[in-house]
């Protein structure tokens, strides 16, 4: 059986707002969550994520009247994140209608999270969110990671939004994910979010390599070649985008079409 290739339109959120950045800051309003996600749904995405992506950083709380209102009016599966600190916050979000959770910095300040919320609520529902950005330079355990300038470095996973340095080894780090019972893993590279220069195409291959579980390329779409490269060269299972779909550059009915056309297997 060949497995349909996901896209999926990710709301970063601040403050009950869609908001748009690039590397992470400088975000910009890009409108309201439910109404974004509802025109989503109609186009024919694959999926939502909701990410929240202030709460750890304000140890904030999250957002479940916004998760209700959204899964109420929603025929496809919601995944949301931010400010996940436990089990009973996840609880929360799944029953407020959510249909996975993204879990990130609270993953990597405790791993045993990951393995209780799989053991708790199963595998299907538990995606690791891992931010990463370029380091250069060798070192003991560092994986290293060729880039297409002939340059190699390693990837580091940062948290709290990007702001916080963990030195971390990407690669070691999703592989411990997989272990402990992550269904998914989002990959976001901070060297590429919001460029529209497209995936960061050595991290993303070598993160789908690494792991049997499934990869969603994120950061960086700015054309539909670039949804490609990320299924093809970057040998994610789904690609995540913002910007291009929320200020109308594209459809996801449009990037469909185009993989079709390309010979990527879509639900159309």
């Amino acid at each position: 059986m060949v497995l349909t290739r996901r896209i999926i339109p990710c709301l970063d959120l601040k403050s009950g707002r869609v908001v748009k950045g690039t590397h992470f800051v400088e975000l910009r309003d890009a409108g309201d969550p439910v109404a974004l996600a509802q025109r989503y749904n109609e186009q024919g995405a694959d999926e939502v994520v909701f990410l929240d992506i202030t709460a750890s950083k304000e140890e904030r709380g999250i957002i479940i009247d916004l998760i209700q209102r959204a899964a109420d009016q929603l025929f496809l599966p919601l995944t949301v994140g931010g400010g996940i600190r436990n089990l009973e916050d996840i609880q929360q979000i799944l029953r407020a209608g959510a249909d996975k959770v993204s879990i990130n910095t609270s993953a990597v300040k405790d791993p045993t999270l990951i393995s209780r919320a799989a053991d708790r609520f199963g595998t299907q529902c538990v995606v690791v969110a891992v931010d990463v950005r370029r380091r250069y330079g060798k070192g003991p355990e560092k994986t290293p990671i060729p880039l297409p300038d002939g340059q190699e470095c390693w990837y580091e996973v940062v948290t709290y939004g990007g702001s916080t340095p963990t030195g971390i080894d990407a690669i070691h780090w999703v592989a411990e994910a997989e272990k402990r019972g992550a269904g998914e893993i989002l990959l976001t590279s901070m060297e590429t979010d919001g460029t529209k220069n497209g995936f960061d195409i050595p991290i993303t291959r070598a993160v789908a390599d690494t792991v049997g579980i499934p990869v969603i390329a994120s950061g960086g779409v700015g054309t539909l070649e670039h949804f490609y490269e990320g299924f093809v060269e970057g040998r994610a299972d789904a690609c995540l985008a913002a910007s291009v779909f929320h200020y109308g550059e594209f459809t996801i009915n449009q990037v469909k079409q185009y993989l079709a056309g390309r010979g990527i297997p879509v639900r159309l």
